[in-house]
């Protein structure tokens, strides 16, 4: 029996590998994580627990492996690791090798429940657990008929009614019956959102506060492309639901921005939106993200940006502050992951910028900022402008072109006085394409 334990423990060290981060600032996650569709609930251990879809190669959405991050104070978070097992019954999803797509999360009566779908032919499935963090297994056919889609949620109302939500193009739902793994087909809707009247494309997501049910969803109303957070209020839980605006956009993240999908949800008396900003000039390699959110009177919740800060505090401009930290680019610059395992700034050209929303100066004791940066064929100018570009740079730092060997070196420039909290930008100068690439850089309180 002893042995028998041991063997067990030892089974569920190794299926749930953990990895634990401080970062409090966004990303959340370290830079050669790629997690998207990120799902947040705070299950009855306290935690909030996010499910999402795993990026691992550019060309292609999500992966076969499911992930969960968790967290227990915004701060520190937990990456839980290959959580979904293929050991089923007889009647299970056939998932091996196949890519899973946007999962969700929901708890009862002391099981966990995975929801997720597959694109190849849009199969809806459920696995089931004994934690949060899995192992999930089953795989368990949902049998959504004629409406089989992508991005399924659920959500449980006060009064113990689970409802299915997922669609593309236009959101369907229907309840669930008390067993979690099977709907009750005759209350099948479809139409809930529409892409003409709501804006809707897809990534559902379904909660309630103060008697308003929301869902939130990706929102193609701006720039022709999927990028926003839209939601949507009724007071039934099935509609008619009126369309209310853009919680965030994520346009700018990345030249290769395409979509966003996210969620929002209350921890610990403060309510967060948590969304993906995609890198690497690609639709894919997607990073998780989180901001604040506050709603008024009406229940209508005020657009946020994205910001480099996101829950945590403001970055510190006499630590290093990692290219990693941008959250907006204008132009042709882009982060990639570099060999080391950070994330640089690459691909930089005339006129191109980069913000990191934002940085605190203290009493404005700073004196020098320095970069580290691998110059390219060229010289180029890195001009720090804080809030708006429009305004006199506080340092103009000069990039020389590449030495022989190619290496990294650091740069300085003197820095006018500044203080507070402040948006710093980066606007980059000089002739012709990949002036030079930026891994990070630091405020100093030294003369040289």
């Amino acid at each position: 029996m002893k042995m028998n334990k041991i063997i067990k423990w030892t089974l569920c060290f190794l299926f749930n590998v953990f990895i634990v981060v401080a970062q409090a600032q966004n990303p959340i996650l370290p830079p050669n994580v790629y997690f998207a569709d990120p799902s947040a609930k705070v299950f009855p251990d306290g935690k909030l627990y996010i499910y999402g879809s795993l990026d691992e190669v550019d060309g292609q959405w999500c992966s076969t492996t499911h992930h969960v991050v968790s967290t227990s104070d915004m701060i520190h978070w937990d990456l839980s690791k290959n959580v979904f097992s293929s050991v089923g019954s007889n009647d299970e999803v056939p998932y091996n090798d196949a890519l899973l797509f946007a999962p969700d999360c929901q708890y009862k009566d002391g099981k966990y429940y995975m929801y997720y779908c597959q694109p190849a032919d849009h199969a809806e499935g459920v696995a089931i657990g004994n934690s949060p963090i899995g192992p999930f297994k089953g795989g368990k056919a949902l049998n959504v008929g004629k409406h089989q889609q992508i991005d399924p949620c659920v959500f449980i109302d006060y009064d113990g009614q689970a409802y299915y939500v997922w669609g593309q193009f236009s959101m369907k739902m229907a309840k669930l019956n008390a067993d979690m793994v099977s709907l009750d087909e005759s209350t099948i809707i479809d139409n809930v959102l529409t892409e003409k009247e709501h804006h809707f494309h897809e990534g559902s997501f379904m909660t309630k506060r103060n008697n308003i049910y929301y869902l939130v969803f990706a929102d193609i109303s701006r720039a022709g492309i999927p990028s926003c957070l839209g939601y949507a209020t009724s007071s039934k839980p099935m509609g008619p639901y009126t369309y209310r605006g853009v919680i965030i956009d994520n346009d700018h993240c990345d030249p290769g921005c395409w979509n966003n999908h996210g969620s929002i949800a209350e921890f610990k008396n403060q309510w967060y939106v948590f969304y993906h900003r995609n890198s690497q000039e690609s639709k894919m390699m997607r990073r998780m993200c989180v901001e604040p959110i506050s709603f008024n009177a009406d229940g209508s919740i005020p657009e946020v940006e994205m910001t480099s800060q996101g829950a945590g505090a403001s970055l510190n401009a006499f630590e290093t502050i990692d290219a990693y930290r941008a959250c907006s680019f204008f132009g042709r610059v882009r982060l990639i992951l570099d060999g080391d395992g950070a994330a640089i700034m690459t691909k930089v050209r005339n006129q191109d910028k980069a913000a990191f929303k934002y940085v605190d100066f203290g009493n404005g004791e700073a004196k020098t900022v320095r970069f580290l940066v691998r110059p390219g064929e060229k010289p180029g100018v890195i001009s720090v402008v804080t809030d708006k570009t429009d305004q006199p740079a506080i340092a103009v730092v000069q990039v020389p072109a590449c030495n022989q060997d190619n290496k990294w070196i650091t740069v300085t420039a003197d820095v006018r006085k500044v203080k507070g909290k402040q948006g710093v930008w980066l606007s980059f100068k000089g002739d012709g394409d990949d002036l030079f690439e930026v891994k990070n850089f630091v405020f100093l309180i030294l003369s040289f």
